[in-house]
Protein backbone atom coordinates (compact mmCIF):
# COMPACT_ATOMS: atom_id res chain seq x y z
CA UNK A 1 0.00 0.00 0.00
CA UNK A 2 1.43 3.40 -0.90
CA UNK A 3 1.37 5.73 2.18
CA UNK A 4 -0.52 9.18 2.44
CA UNK A 5 0.40 11.57 -0.33
CA UNK A 6 1.51 15.08 0.65
CA UNK A 7 -1.64 17.36 0.64
CA UNK A 8 0.71 20.46 -1.02
CA UNK A 9 3.14 20.92 -3.59
CA UNK A 10 5.84 23.33 -2.85
CA UNK A 11 7.36 24.60 -6.06
CA UNK A 12 10.09 26.95 -4.70
CA UNK A 13 13.87 25.15 -4.20
CA UNK A 14 13.50 22.12 -7.04
CA UNK A 15 15.80 23.04 -9.59
CA UNK A 16 17.88 19.92 -8.69
CA UNK A 17 14.94 17.48 -8.34
CA UNK A 18 14.48 14.70 -10.13
CA UNK A 19 10.45 14.03 -10.93
CA UNK A 20 8.10 11.25 -12.27
CA UNK A 21 4.78 11.91 -13.47
CA UNK A 22 2.35 9.25 -14.73
CA UNK A 23 1.33 11.38 -18.50
CA UNK A 24 -2.86 10.33 -18.73
CA UNK A 25 -3.61 10.09 -14.92
CA UNK A 26 -1.47 13.48 -14.09
CA UNK A 27 -0.66 15.87 -17.08
CA UNK A 28 -3.57 15.36 -18.98
CA UNK A 29 -6.84 17.31 -18.28
CA UNK A 30 -8.64 14.17 -19.88
CA UNK A 31 -7.22 10.47 -19.49
CA UNK A 32 -9.21 9.10 -22.25
CA UNK A 33 -7.49 7.47 -24.93
CA UNK A 34 -9.62 6.79 -27.66
CA UNK A 35 -9.58 10.45 -29.41
CA UNK A 36 -5.49 9.24 -29.87
CA UNK A 37 -6.15 6.40 -31.44
CA UNK A 38 -8.81 7.38 -33.68
CA UNK A 39 -6.36 10.67 -34.60
CA UNK A 40 -4.18 7.56 -35.40
CA UNK A 41 -6.41 5.35 -37.32
CA UNK A 42 -7.36 8.06 -39.27
CA UNK A 43 -4.11 10.08 -40.36
CA UNK A 44 -2.18 6.68 -40.33
CA UNK A 45 -4.50 4.37 -42.52
CA UNK A 46 -7.50 5.92 -43.75
CA UNK A 47 -11.16 7.02 -43.21
CA UNK A 48 -12.16 2.88 -43.26
CA UNK A 49 -9.86 2.18 -40.25
CA UNK A 50 -10.93 5.03 -38.32
CA UNK A 51 -14.54 3.80 -39.12
CA UNK A 52 -13.78 0.20 -37.90
CA UNK A 53 -12.72 1.84 -34.42
CA UNK A 54 -15.46 4.19 -34.21
CA UNK A 55 -18.11 1.23 -34.39
CA UNK A 56 -15.77 -0.54 -31.68
CA UNK A 57 -16.28 2.68 -29.34
CA UNK A 58 -19.35 1.04 -27.56
CA UNK A 59 -17.18 -2.14 -26.58
CA UNK A 60 -14.02 0.00 -25.42
CA UNK A 61 -16.25 1.94 -23.66
CA UNK A 62 -17.80 -1.06 -21.97
CA UNK A 63 -14.98 -2.43 -21.25
CA UNK A 64 -13.61 1.19 -19.55
CA UNK A 65 -17.09 1.31 -17.43
CA UNK A 66 -16.41 -2.52 -15.78
CA UNK A 67 -12.46 -1.51 -14.98
CA UNK A 68 -10.97 -3.24 -17.70
CA UNK A 69 -9.26 -0.35 -18.93
CA UNK A 70 -6.10 -2.53 -20.05
CA UNK A 71 -8.07 -5.13 -21.95
CA UNK A 72 -10.00 -1.30 -23.66
CA UNK A 73 -6.27 -0.32 -24.65
CA UNK A 74 -4.99 -3.29 -26.02
CA UNK A 75 -8.37 -3.26 -28.14
CA UNK A 76 -7.78 0.11 -29.19
CA UNK A 77 -4.16 -0.83 -30.22
CA UNK A 78 -4.91 -3.62 -32.38
CA UNK A 79 -7.95 -2.14 -34.33
CA UNK A 80 -5.78 1.18 -35.07
CA UNK A 81 -2.57 -0.31 -35.86
CA UNK A 82 -2.38 -3.78 -36.81
CA UNK A 83 -0.74 -3.94 -40.32
CA UNK A 84 0.56 -0.57 -40.02
CA UNK A 85 3.60 1.16 -41.71
CA UNK A 86 6.23 1.86 -38.33
CA UNK A 87 7.07 5.04 -40.22
CA UNK A 88 3.64 6.31 -41.47
CA UNK A 89 2.76 5.93 -37.16
CA UNK A 90 5.58 7.99 -36.04
CA UNK A 91 4.89 10.68 -38.72
CA UNK A 92 1.30 10.94 -37.21
CA UNK A 93 3.03 10.98 -33.75
CA UNK A 94 5.77 13.76 -34.51
CA UNK A 95 3.08 16.21 -36.73
CA UNK A 96 -0.67 15.36 -35.81
CA UNK A 97 -0.31 14.80 -31.97
CA UNK A 98 1.43 17.03 -30.61
CA UNK A 99 -0.99 19.90 -30.92
CA UNK A 100 -3.80 17.52 -29.56
CA UNK A 101 -1.27 16.26 -26.70
CA UNK A 102 -0.67 20.39 -26.29
CA UNK A 103 -3.96 20.82 -25.57
CA UNK A 104 -5.13 18.80 -23.20
CA UNK A 105 -1.75 19.63 -20.53
CA UNK A 106 -3.18 20.46 -17.77
CA UNK A 107 -1.42 24.28 -16.48
CA UNK A 108 -1.12 23.52 -12.47
CA UNK A 109 0.10 19.88 -13.10
CA UNK A 110 2.64 21.06 -15.80
CA UNK A 111 3.55 23.92 -14.00
CA UNK A 112 4.75 21.55 -10.66
CA UNK A 113 6.43 19.12 -13.29
CA UNK A 114 8.47 21.57 -15.01
CA UNK A 115 9.61 23.35 -11.76
CA UNK A 116 11.61 20.11 -11.11
CA UNK A 117 14.62 21.21 -13.08
CA UNK A 118 16.22 17.58 -12.74
CA UNK A 119 15.80 14.60 -14.75
CA UNK A 120 12.28 14.02 -15.76
CA UNK A 121 10.76 10.37 -16.01
CA UNK A 122 7.18 10.00 -17.25
CA UNK A 123 4.80 6.80 -17.08
CA UNK A 124 2.30 6.26 -19.92
CA UNK A 125 -0.20 3.33 -20.68
CA UNK A 126 -0.27 4.80 -24.30
CA UNK A 127 2.28 3.17 -26.62
CA UNK A 128 5.55 4.87 -26.63
CA UNK A 129 5.49 4.94 -30.57
CA UNK A 130 2.82 7.75 -29.64
CA UNK A 131 4.05 9.76 -26.83
CA UNK A 132 7.37 9.81 -26.91
CA UNK A 133 8.22 12.80 -29.47
CA UNK A 134 6.11 14.74 -27.58
CA UNK A 135 6.82 14.32 -24.48
CA UNK A 136 10.77 14.22 -24.96
CA UNK A 137 10.83 17.05 -27.83
CA UNK A 138 8.02 19.62 -26.10
CA UNK A 139 8.06 18.37 -22.35
CA UNK A 140 12.11 18.05 -22.32
CA UNK A 141 11.19 14.89 -20.71
CA UNK A 142 14.64 12.37 -20.45
CA UNK A 143 12.95 9.23 -19.71
CA UNK A 144 9.90 8.03 -21.42
CA UNK A 145 8.71 4.81 -20.34
CA UNK A 146 5.37 3.49 -21.69
CA UNK A 147 4.02 0.50 -23.64
CA UNK A 148 6.04 -1.23 -26.52
CA UNK A 149 4.58 -2.56 -29.61
CA UNK A 150 5.42 -5.69 -31.77
CA UNK A 151 6.95 -4.91 -35.32
CA UNK A 152 7.28 -7.29 -38.09
CA UNK A 153 9.45 -6.35 -41.39
CA UNK A 154 8.48 -2.46 -40.67
CA UNK A 155 4.89 -3.26 -39.73
CA UNK A 156 3.00 -2.76 -36.34
CA UNK A 157 1.04 -6.79 -35.33
CA UNK A 158 -1.18 -4.58 -33.32
CA UNK A 159 0.10 -6.39 -30.00
CA UNK A 160 1.83 -5.27 -27.22
CA UNK A 161 5.72 -6.77 -26.55
CA UNK A 162 6.41 -9.08 -23.48
CA UNK A 163 6.28 -6.47 -20.96
CA UNK A 164 2.55 -5.60 -21.58
CA UNK A 165 0.48 -2.98 -20.66
CA UNK A 166 2.62 -0.31 -18.67
CA UNK A 167 0.34 0.38 -15.91
CA UNK A 168 -0.04 -0.36 -12.43
CA UNK A 169 2.50 -3.00 -11.17
CA UNK A 170 3.81 -3.16 -14.81
CA UNK A 171 4.51 0.68 -14.32
CA UNK A 172 6.81 0.60 -11.38
CA UNK A 173 8.69 -2.92 -13.03
CA UNK A 174 9.60 -0.48 -15.75
CA UNK A 175 10.15 2.54 -13.58
CA UNK A 176 12.57 1.27 -11.11
CA UNK A 177 14.46 -0.42 -14.28
CA UNK A 178 14.81 2.94 -16.21
CA UNK A 179 16.17 4.44 -12.30
CA UNK A 180 19.29 1.81 -12.15
CA UNK A 181 18.34 1.44 -8.35
CA UNK A 182 17.83 5.63 -7.63
CA UNK A 183 15.02 7.06 -5.85
CA UNK A 184 13.18 9.89 -7.46
CA UNK A 185 12.41 13.37 -5.58
CA UNK A 186 8.95 14.00 -6.82
CA UNK A 187 5.81 11.49 -7.64
CA UNK A 188 2.90 13.09 -9.26
CA UNK A 189 0.29 10.64 -9.67
CA UNK A 190 -3.41 11.32 -10.68
CA UNK A 191 -6.63 10.11 -8.88
CA UNK A 192 -6.76 6.77 -9.72
CA UNK A 193 -5.20 4.75 -7.04
CA UNK A 194 -3.47 1.85 -8.68
CA UNK A 195 -0.25 3.64 -9.46
CA UNK A 196 2.72 1.35 -7.43
CA UNK A 197 5.67 3.83 -9.62
CA UNK A 198 5.07 6.25 -6.34
CA UNK A 199 6.58 4.00 -4.50
CA UNK A 200 9.91 5.01 -5.83
CA UNK A 201 9.54 8.87 -5.31
CA UNK A 202 10.22 10.56 -2.01
CA UNK A 203 7.60 12.74 -2.25
CA UNK A 204 4.47 11.90 -3.09
CA UNK A 205 1.57 14.40 -4.41
CA UNK A 206 -1.75 12.77 -5.63
CA UNK A 207 -3.51 15.50 -8.65
CA UNK A 208 -7.29 15.51 -8.43
CA UNK A 209 -8.98 15.85 -11.28
CA UNK A 210 -10.48 19.25 -10.67
CA UNK A 211 -7.12 20.84 -9.33
CA UNK A 212 -5.59 20.11 -12.67
CA UNK A 213 -6.69 23.52 -13.77
CA UNK A 214 -7.49 24.97 -16.82
CA UNK A 215 -5.56 24.01 -20.31
CA UNK A 216 -1.97 25.13 -20.49
CA UNK A 217 -2.21 28.63 -22.68
CA UNK A 218 -0.33 28.68 -25.91
CA UNK A 219 2.05 32.04 -23.95
CA UNK A 220 2.87 29.29 -21.48
CA UNK A 221 4.17 26.13 -24.14
CA UNK A 222 7.84 25.37 -23.17
CA UNK A 223 8.07 25.21 -27.26
CA UNK A 224 6.00 26.91 -29.22
CA UNK A 225 3.94 24.55 -31.50
CA UNK A 226 4.33 26.01 -35.17
CA UNK A 227 3.62 22.98 -37.55
CA UNK A 228 1.49 20.58 -37.25
CA UNK A 229 -0.38 18.16 -39.56
CA UNK A 230 -3.72 16.59 -39.95
CA UNK A 231 -7.11 17.23 -41.34
CA UNK A 232 -9.14 17.47 -37.86
CA UNK A 233 -9.55 20.52 -36.41
CA UNK A 234 -11.21 19.38 -33.20
CA UNK A 235 -9.97 15.84 -31.33
CA UNK A 236 -12.56 13.41 -32.10
CA UNK A 237 -13.99 12.38 -29.55
CA UNK A 238 -16.61 9.18 -29.89
CA UNK A 239 -19.79 12.02 -30.56
CA UNK A 240 -17.22 14.56 -32.64
CA UNK A 241 -15.99 11.19 -34.37
CA UNK A 242 -19.72 10.49 -35.49
CA UNK A 243 -20.62 14.38 -36.31
CA UNK A 244 -17.38 14.34 -38.64
CA UNK A 245 -18.54 11.03 -40.47
CA UNK A 246 -22.05 12.07 -40.85
CA UNK A 247 -21.26 15.80 -42.18
CA UNK A 248 -18.50 14.10 -44.61
CA UNK A 249 -20.97 13.23 -47.55
CA UNK A 250 -23.13 16.30 -47.16
CA UNK A 251 -20.12 18.41 -46.28
CA UNK A 252 -18.80 16.91 -49.87
CA UNK A 253 -21.71 17.94 -52.03
CA UNK A 254 -21.41 21.06 -50.43
CA UNK A 255 -18.22 21.75 -51.56
CA UNK A 256 -18.54 20.73 -55.11
CA UNK A 257 -21.63 23.16 -54.77
CA UNK A 258 -19.43 25.94 -54.11
CA UNK A 259 -16.35 25.31 -56.11
CA UNK A 260 -19.01 25.51 -59.39
CA UNK A 261 -20.15 28.14 -58.44
CA UNK A 262 -17.01 30.09 -58.10
CA UNK A 263 -16.28 29.10 -61.72
CA UNK A 264 -19.67 29.80 -63.00
CA UNK A 265 -20.42 33.46 -61.66
CA UNK A 266 -18.40 36.71 -62.28
CA UNK A 267 -16.04 37.80 -59.79
CA UNK A 268 -18.20 40.68 -58.74
CA UNK A 269 -21.01 38.49 -57.86
CA UNK A 270 -18.40 36.03 -55.93
CA UNK A 271 -18.78 37.88 -52.27
CA UNK A 272 -22.31 37.42 -52.31
CA UNK A 273 -22.36 33.76 -53.71
CA UNK A 274 -20.01 33.07 -51.10
CA UNK A 275 -22.44 34.06 -48.33
CA UNK A 276 -25.25 32.11 -49.35
CA UNK A 277 -23.27 29.17 -49.20
CA UNK A 278 -22.67 29.71 -45.74
CA UNK A 279 -18.74 30.78 -46.35
CA UNK A 280 -17.79 34.16 -44.36
CA UNK A 281 -15.16 36.38 -45.86
CA UNK A 282 -15.01 39.79 -44.08
CA UNK A 283 -13.00 42.54 -46.06
CA UNK A 284 -11.03 45.76 -45.07
CA UNK A 285 -9.24 47.98 -46.87
CA UNK A 286 -6.82 50.48 -45.57
CA UNK A 287 -5.53 51.66 -47.85
CA UNK A 288 -6.38 52.20 -51.96
CA UNK A 289 -6.32 49.41 -54.40
CA UNK A 290 -6.55 51.23 -57.19
CA UNK A 291 -3.65 50.94 -59.98
CA UNK A 292 -0.92 53.85 -60.18
CA UNK A 293 0.45 53.23 -63.56
CA UNK A 294 -2.50 50.99 -66.05
CA UNK A 295 0.25 49.89 -68.06
CA UNK A 296 1.95 47.51 -65.03
CA UNK A 297 -0.07 45.19 -62.88
CA UNK A 298 0.03 45.80 -59.48
CA UNK A 299 1.66 42.90 -56.69
CA UNK A 300 -0.69 41.37 -53.83
CA UNK A 301 1.92 40.08 -51.20
CA UNK A 302 -0.16 37.67 -48.77
CA UNK A 303 0.37 35.86 -46.20
CA UNK A 304 -0.75 32.48 -46.83
CA UNK A 305 -3.28 30.43 -45.06
CA UNK A 306 -4.75 27.68 -47.48
CA UNK A 307 -4.70 27.07 -51.55
CA UNK A 308 -7.51 29.90 -51.77
CA UNK A 309 -5.96 33.12 -50.83
CA UNK A 310 -5.54 34.19 -54.10
CA UNK A 311 -9.16 33.20 -55.19
CA UNK A 312 -10.39 34.94 -51.79
CA UNK A 313 -8.30 38.03 -52.58
CA UNK A 314 -9.79 38.32 -56.44
CA UNK A 315 -13.34 37.73 -54.96
CA UNK A 316 -12.67 40.72 -52.38
CA UNK A 317 -11.28 42.82 -55.22
CA UNK A 318 -14.31 41.79 -57.55
CA UNK A 319 -11.77 41.28 -60.71
CA UNK A 320 -9.60 39.14 -62.25
CA UNK A 321 -5.77 38.36 -60.80
CA UNK A 322 -3.15 35.80 -61.45
CA UNK A 323 -1.73 33.77 -58.99
CA UNK A 324 1.76 33.00 -58.95
CA UNK A 325 2.03 28.53 -57.65
CA UNK A 326 5.14 27.06 -57.05
CA UNK A 327 3.85 22.98 -56.41
CA UNK A 328 0.26 23.66 -57.31
CA UNK A 329 -1.36 19.99 -58.09
CA UNK A 330 -2.64 19.73 -61.40
CA UNK A 331 -6.02 18.94 -59.82
CA UNK A 332 -6.31 22.06 -57.79
CA UNK A 333 -5.12 24.16 -61.25
CA UNK A 334 -7.80 22.54 -63.34
CA UNK A 335 -10.43 23.54 -60.12
CA UNK A 336 -9.03 26.95 -59.71
CA UNK A 337 -11.50 29.74 -60.63
CA UNK A 338 -8.98 32.61 -61.39
CA UNK A 339 -5.39 31.99 -64.26
CA UNK A 340 -2.20 30.55 -62.94
CA UNK A 341 1.93 31.21 -62.96
CA UNK A 342 3.65 28.15 -61.80
CA UNK A 343 6.66 28.61 -61.09
CA UNK A 344 9.87 26.71 -60.65
CA UNK A 345 11.61 27.62 -57.91
CA UNK A 346 14.80 28.90 -60.33
CA UNK A 347 15.16 32.56 -59.11
CA UNK A 348 16.22 34.06 -62.23
CA UNK A 349 13.54 32.13 -64.67
CA UNK A 350 10.60 32.77 -61.88
CA UNK A 351 11.21 36.60 -61.75
CA UNK A 352 11.64 37.30 -65.54
CA UNK A 353 8.21 35.19 -65.13
CA UNK A 354 6.34 37.58 -62.83
CA UNK A 355 7.88 40.33 -64.57
CA UNK A 356 6.21 39.42 -67.88
CA UNK A 357 3.32 38.94 -66.52
CA UNK A 358 3.06 42.49 -64.51
CA UNK A 359 4.65 44.26 -67.68
CA UNK A 360 1.33 42.61 -69.53
CA UNK A 361 -0.72 44.88 -66.96
CA UNK A 362 -1.97 41.31 -64.85
CA UNK A 363 -2.67 41.34 -61.34
CA UNK A 364 -0.59 39.00 -59.29
CA UNK A 365 -1.11 37.80 -55.94
CA UNK A 366 1.60 36.14 -55.04
CA UNK A 367 2.60 33.97 -51.20
CA UNK A 368 5.95 34.71 -50.68
CA UNK A 369 6.32 32.56 -47.27
CA UNK A 370 6.65 29.82 -49.77
CA UNK A 371 3.81 27.47 -48.13
CA UNK A 372 0.79 27.59 -45.23
CA UNK A 373 1.26 28.16 -41.49
CA UNK A 374 -1.70 26.79 -39.53
CA UNK A 375 -0.67 28.55 -36.64
CA UNK A 376 -0.34 32.57 -35.87
CA UNK A 377 2.70 32.57 -37.21
CA UNK A 378 4.56 34.01 -40.49
CA UNK A 379 7.32 32.49 -42.32
CA UNK A 380 10.27 34.29 -43.95
CA UNK A 381 9.06 35.99 -46.76
CA UNK A 382 11.26 35.33 -49.47
CA UNK A 383 12.33 38.96 -50.88
CA UNK A 384 11.75 38.13 -54.89
CA UNK A 385 8.63 39.93 -55.27
CA UNK A 386 10.63 43.48 -54.12
CA UNK A 387 12.64 42.72 -56.91
CA UNK A 388 10.35 42.42 -59.75
CA UNK A 389 7.49 44.38 -58.42
CA UNK A 390 6.29 47.66 -59.25
CA UNK A 391 3.64 48.88 -56.73
CA UNK A 392 3.37 46.47 -53.82
CA UNK A 393 0.32 45.90 -51.72
CA UNK A 394 0.34 43.66 -48.71
CA UNK A 395 -2.95 41.48 -47.80
CA UNK A 396 -3.20 40.22 -44.18
CA UNK A 397 -5.08 37.16 -44.73
CA UNK A 398 -6.53 34.56 -42.26
CA UNK A 399 -8.64 31.44 -42.39
CA UNK A 400 -10.64 29.68 -40.29
CA UNK A 401 -12.45 26.43 -40.17
CA UNK A 402 -14.35 24.41 -37.36
CA UNK A 403 -14.31 20.90 -38.97
CA UNK A 404 -11.32 20.20 -41.35
CA UNK A 405 -8.33 21.96 -42.55
CA UNK A 406 -7.52 23.32 -45.52
CA UNK A 407 -3.80 22.38 -45.41
CA UNK A 408 -1.77 18.97 -45.66
CA UNK A 409 1.84 18.00 -45.75
CA UNK A 410 0.96 14.31 -45.88
CA UNK A 411 -1.65 13.23 -47.90
CA UNK A 412 -3.61 14.21 -51.22
CA UNK A 413 -2.50 17.32 -51.84
CA UNK A 414 -5.27 18.16 -54.49
CA UNK A 415 -8.07 17.58 -52.16
CA UNK A 416 -6.65 20.55 -49.43
CA UNK A 417 -9.48 23.19 -50.79
CA UNK A 418 -11.91 20.49 -51.62
CA UNK A 419 -11.71 19.90 -47.27
CA UNK A 420 -11.43 23.81 -46.19
CA UNK A 421 -14.81 23.77 -49.02
CA UNK A 422 -16.25 20.90 -46.71
CA UNK A 423 -16.24 23.14 -43.06
CA UNK A 424 -20.24 23.71 -42.71
CA UNK A 425 -18.90 27.53 -41.85
CA UNK A 426 -15.81 28.44 -43.38
CA UNK A 427 -14.27 32.26 -42.78
CA UNK A 428 -11.58 34.21 -44.24
CA UNK A 429 -10.81 37.86 -42.54
CA UNK A 430 -8.96 39.79 -45.61
CA UNK A 431 -7.40 43.24 -45.21
CA UNK A 432 -5.59 45.08 -47.98
CA UNK A 433 -2.65 47.30 -46.28
CA UNK A 434 -1.29 50.54 -47.73
CA UNK A 435 0.40 50.59 -51.20
CA UNK A 436 4.05 50.43 -51.51
CA UNK A 437 5.28 52.89 -55.06
CA UNK A 438 7.41 51.90 -57.34
CA UNK A 439 9.37 49.33 -54.97
CA UNK A 440 11.26 47.39 -58.01
CA UNK A 441 12.33 50.44 -58.81
CA UNK A 442 13.78 51.77 -55.60
CA UNK A 443 15.41 48.29 -55.04
CA UNK A 444 16.81 48.85 -58.31
CA UNK A 445 18.37 52.14 -57.58
CA UNK A 446 19.36 50.82 -54.20
CA UNK A 447 17.74 53.32 -52.39
CA UNK A 448 16.38 49.92 -49.84
CA UNK A 449 17.31 46.29 -50.15
CA UNK A 450 14.80 43.50 -51.40
CA UNK A 451 15.35 41.65 -48.00
CA UNK A 452 14.33 44.95 -45.95
CA UNK A 453 11.13 45.41 -48.52
CA UNK A 454 9.95 41.85 -47.67
CA UNK A 455 10.94 42.43 -44.01
CA UNK A 456 8.78 45.48 -43.23
CA UNK A 457 5.91 43.68 -45.60
CA UNK A 458 6.46 40.79 -43.18
CA UNK A 459 5.89 43.17 -40.37
CA UNK A 460 2.88 45.11 -41.23
CA UNK A 461 1.11 41.85 -41.80
CA UNK A 462 1.83 40.67 -38.74
CA UNK A 463 0.94 43.47 -36.26
CA UNK A 464 -2.30 43.42 -39.01
CA UNK A 465 -3.36 39.86 -37.38
CA UNK A 466 -1.67 39.89 -34.51
CA UNK A 467 0.82 37.13 -36.10
CA UNK A 468 4.65 36.64 -34.80
CA UNK A 469 6.97 36.63 -37.93
CA UNK A 470 9.66 34.24 -37.79
CA UNK A 471 12.79 33.56 -39.91
CA UNK A 472 11.50 29.53 -40.49
CA UNK A 473 10.89 28.82 -43.84
CA UNK A 474 9.25 25.77 -45.96
CA UNK A 475 12.34 23.79 -45.76
CA UNK A 476 11.74 24.04 -42.41
CA UNK A 477 8.32 23.39 -42.00
CA UNK A 478 8.95 19.96 -44.44
CA UNK A 479 11.84 18.80 -42.12
CA UNK A 480 9.68 19.13 -38.98
CA UNK A 481 6.38 17.19 -40.51
CA UNK A 482 7.84 15.01 -43.02
CA UNK A 483 11.62 14.79 -42.40
CA UNK A 484 12.51 15.95 -46.16
CA UNK A 485 13.02 19.42 -47.31
CA UNK A 486 9.73 19.45 -49.21
CA UNK A 487 10.98 18.96 -53.02
CA UNK A 488 9.90 16.11 -55.20
CA UNK A 489 12.73 13.63 -56.76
Amino acid sequence: MLSPPTPTFFHGGRESHTIASSFEESLLLSHSHFPYFMLLALEAGGPLRSLLLLFASPIIRSLEFLSHGTLALRLMIFVSMVGLNLADIKAVARATLPRFYYENLGERTYRAFSGCGGRRYVVASTPSIMVEPFLREYLGVDVVVATGLRAFRGHCLGLVDSQGVVDGESGLKALRSAMNGEIVDVGLGGARENQPFMLLCRERYVVPSEDKGPPLQRDHHPKPLIFHDGRLVALPTPSDAIAVFLWAPMGLLLAVGRLLVGRILPYNMGLMAAALTGMNIRARFRGTCHRTCEARGTMYVCAHRTLMDPVIVSATLRRRVTAVTYSLSRVSEVLSPIPTVRLTRDRLLDGERMKHTLARGQDLVVCPEGTTCREPYLLRFSPLFAEVAGDVVPVAIDARGSMFYGTMVRGHKGMDSIFFLMNPWPSYWVEFLDRLVDVGGRVEKGEVSSCEVANRVQGEIGRALGFVGTNLTRRDKYRVLAGNDGRAS
